[in-house]
């Protein structure tokens, strides 16, 4: 039984692989998992919102508080949906509504979590409100969302709410070094820098470029990284740029159509890295207002369905032109 259990663990993805299963496994968040404890320990506890950009562990931490307070039967006590797909009144009036009403096979409520939440329709999120004061006797709600805005008032002066942030760089490295050591990978300085970059500590990202990596390699450098992200190397980006600001349109032409086809990335992945990278420029503040802002009038042409290549031309010409009228 053990060994099918193994087998089985070495298949699942890695984002449910190293799932923290208990509050100590969590790495982060220290003051929302130490509010979250008391109300398990209590064993009672307010509706809860979560609120915060994806792969900060909202949803990790909802599964923790169901599985701490009702251990073997959490799955006879603990209804998830994801309020995306199913935004609608109907979803509230029947689902939720006929879970909500039934008193807990075992511990003192059962739990409710409605991931992206903030994507209910305001008519679904007023049923919403009513079943929450209908059925406090017998039910608990978890409420995630990224936007708690998005999230009308009524509900919200009903839930305490816990706003996650996404994971620093220290704890996605301790993260990345754990789970290359079970995996017994070897990651370069490089390739961890990369990897916070890119994610901006997005761990469900973090873990999924990982994990897609391992599959190329078990020595993962920076350029595996980018190989598998299909996003420009922000020094490329930075050679387009210098070369643009230099006055040698044609050289930072040539270097851009390499890196697009090379990589094979479309305009908005462009925009978005230059953009990125023009905050690292050696310019004066100024300058990298006016040339962000080009970038934001770009990025709309492209939205609306310009040619990539022929404006992002004119978007280095523009960069050459605005570095000419600064020096004069």
């Amino acid at each position: 039984m053990q060994a099918k259990d193994s087998k089985e663990n070495e298949n699942l993805i890695w984002t449910e692989k190293y799932r923290p299963r208990e509050f100590n496994d969590i790495i982060g968040h220290a003051e929302i998992v130490k509010r979250a404890r008391a109300f398990v320990q209590s064993r009672n506890m307010p509706n809860l919102l979560f609120s915060g950009p994806p792969g900060s562990g909202k949803t990790t931490l909802a599964l923790i508080i169901a599985k701490t307070l009702f251990r073997e039967a959490w799955h006879e006590n603990f209804l998830e949906l994801n309020a995306s797909d199913e935004r609608g009144i109907d979803v509230i009036r029947q689902k939720v509504k006929s879970f909500a009403r039934t008193k807990a096979f075992s511990g003192p409520f059962k739990i409710i979590f409605l991931d992206e939440s903030d994507a209910l329709t305001k008519e679904a999120q007023q049923a919403l409100r009513r079943t929450m004061e209908m059925f406090t006797n017998t039910c608990r709600f978890i409420l995630s969302c990224n936007t708690s805005s998005k999230i009308i008032d009524p509900i919200q002066s009903r839930c305490s709410i816990f706003r996650f942030k996404l994971l620093e760089k220290k704890d996605v490295a301790k993260i990345v070094e754990k789970i290359a050591k079970e995996e017994k990978l070897k990651i370069t300085q490089r390739a961890l820098e990369s990897l916070y970059d890119i994610s901006k500590g997005d761990l469900r990202r973090v873990i999924n470029i990982l994990q897609a990596s391992a599959s190329v390699t078990k020595e993962i450098d920076e350029n595996t990284i980018y190989e598998i992200i299909a996003e420009a190397k922000p020094s490329d980006v930075k050679h387009i740029l210098e070369l643009a600001l230099e006055g040698s349109f044609l050289d930072a032409r040539e270097k851009l159509l390499e890196v697009m086809l090379k990589q094979g990335l479309g305009g908005i992945d462009i925009i978005k890295a230059i953009q990125r990278e023009i905050w690292d420029l050696n310019i004066r503040e100024e300058e990298k207002i006016r040339l962000v802002e080009k970038c934001g009038e770009t990025e709309f042409r492209l939205v609306e369905g310009s040619d990539d290549f022929i404006q992002l031309e004119a978007l280095l010409a523009s960069f050459i032109l605005a570095k000419r009228q600064a020096t004069v």
